[in-house]
């Protein structure tokens, strides 16, 4: 069974046009076309759509969705299980958040006191709890968590001013093309080196910054995982920023 190219479009909410747009640089073939020119989709093709879909969400620019489906290969059920656990922890930090906001709106119109631990549920990064725990270690969650609770709002802010900042000129210097080993990149990278060692339980920091082992991984990671190659502009920003810490990592660490 397979479904037109008009019907795709209305029940993904895209149009003909970005669907065609999709055939076009490789991204997504129709399973067939018709003798009417009109392209069709059977099930594998949209078992793909959706993933790429669900890449978009996370930031990712179409050649870094192309990269990253073809580096799966046919594992689509092993991705898509990824993408239903970033999906399922997503939707409990937004109900988390919904909750937060509707107990402030029924405080605030019925007079009572507000309290602040309950204001900021599900806006802050112990979602990412777990998952720092089982790479790291549960201590460098635990030091990491009292840092950042021990910050001012306008220290925090200032923090994640900076880490944006930094994010936004990795991918400026990889849509630039510059060379991992270059003077550039390599400020990039000390730049990196310093903010990781200004977080106390990342390995190595209370020995004046990341270790070897830590640092290099870490570029694994931002390759491999499309949640932290979206804050580099995606795939190709993510391997530019790995090759370049990787490259300083092995002449100064």
């Amino acid at each position: 069974m397979d479904w037109p190219i008009q019907d795709i479009a209305r029940m993904t909410g895209t149009t003909s046009r970005t669907l065609r747009h999709y055939e076009h640089i490789g991204l997504l073939a129709p399973s067939r076309t018709g003798f009417n020119g009109y392209r069709h989709y059977d099930a594998d093709a949209l078992v793909r759509l959706q993933r790429i879909l669900l890449l978009r969400e996370l930031g990712l620019g179409l050649p870094a969705i192309k990269d990253v489906l073809d580096r799966s290969g046919g594992d689509a059920t092993g991705a898509l299980r990824t993408h239903l656990g970033w999906l399922r922890a997503e939707q409990e930090r937004i109900g988390r958040q919904i909750t937060s906001v509707t107990n402030t709106l029924e405080k605030l119109e019925g007079g009572e006191q507000l309290m602040a631990e309950d204001m900021f549920n599900g806006f802050d990064h112990t979602q990412y709890k777990e998952e720092v725990e089982q790479r790291w270690g549960a201590n460098a969650y635990a030091e990491g968590d009292k840092w950042w609770r021990s910050m001012s709002d306008d220290e925090k802010s200032e923090w994640q001013r900076n880490m944006q900042q930094l994010c936004s000129d990795w991918s400026a210097a990889a849509d630039r093309g510059v060379d991992p080993d270059s003077g550039e990149a390599q400020q990039l990278a000390q730049r990196q080196f310093d903010w990781l060692a200004g977080i106390p339980g990342t390995p190595g920091a209370s020995r004046g910054g990341p270790t070897k082992e830590y640092f290099v991984g870490l570029g694994e990671v931002y390759v491999a995982d499309p949640r932290f190659a979206a804050n580099y502009g995606g795939q190709a920003g993510a391997e530019f920023v790995r090759d370049a810490i990787t490259v300083y990592a092995e002449r100064n660490l």
